[in-house]
């Protein structure tokens, strides 16, 4: 219990006395954006960081050479924990929005970071507002923006299990023409949501596989994309695990 709560203070201290950042982060925006964009991501890398080692988080990186740091793409993986967040958003090379439940809206300071980071927010029950925020999406990375995804569409509650990929997430890197990076998260359950309300000590593995551009896949494999990627994050996933096991 400890580990949470000096992890749920030091997030609410951060979020409080960063209110002079937001402030100074939205005078920046409004003439340089770029320079915006890549303080807001130091300042939320900085924090994050924090929370993980607050927690006893160790994170094993494998295949980070394999994302592209030229170019914007589109990351998906598997999502078990809400530590997810703080474990890839710490290795993003570049501006990287992620796609959040809308129910995120209601928190006040964490949203203005959010969107500061260009994350965007689905309402999983409105299909024409999740078409739009997929619209957005696509424009965010033709403008340079990377976008993070979990296209199980909410965190699998049962371990060592994948849930379906909904084949919409992919339409961003279909339309955008960018590469998708697959991330197959292993363990960051184990963290917090399998013993909760305890943090917990432990090592995560956090896998990059090689982009891929839907384009250049069979035919077949670009009509169910989502089945496609669900399938290789399953395998490198149990591959790790049976290292793991070992």
């Amino acid at each position: 219990m400890i580990r949470f709560v000096v992890l749920a203070s030091f997030v609410i201290l951060f979020l409080v006395l960063s209110i002079p950042l937001l402030i100074v982060e939205w005078v920046i925006g409004k003439f340089h954006m770029d320079l915006k964009n890549r303080s807001s991501l130091a300042i939320v890398n900085w924090a994050f960081r924090c929370c993980l080692k607050i927690a006893g988080t160790n994170v094993i990186v494998r295949g980070e050479e394999n994302v592209p740091k030229d170019q914007p793409v589109l990351y998906i993986g598997n999502h078990r924990s809400y530590f997810d967040i703080l474990i890839t958003y710490v290795r993003v090379p570049r501006p990287t929005g992620y796609i959040a439940k809308k129910e995120m809206l209601r928190y006040p300071l964490l949203v203005n970071w959010m969107k500061n980071l260009h994350c965007l927010f689905l309402d999983r029950k409105d299909v024409k507002q999740g078409l739009k925020t997929i619209l957005t999406a696509i424009e965010k990375v033709k403008s340079g923006i990377s976008i993070c995804i979990f296209p199980e569409g909410t965190r699998n509650k049962v371990n060592h299990t994948f849930m379906e990929f909904h084949e919409g997430s992919f339409k961003i890197a279909v339309k955008a023409g960018c590469a998708i990076v697959p991330m197959t998260i292993y363990n960051s359950a184990d963290i917090f949501e399998d013993h909760l309300p305890k943090i917990r000590k432990t090592t995560v593995i956090l896998d990059y596989g090689k982009p891929i551009y839907v384009k250049d896949l069979p035919r077949e494999d670009q009509k169910r994309i989502g089945a496609y990627m669900q399938n290789m994050i399953k395998e490198t996933y149990f591959k790790i695990k049976e290292e793991a096991s070992a």
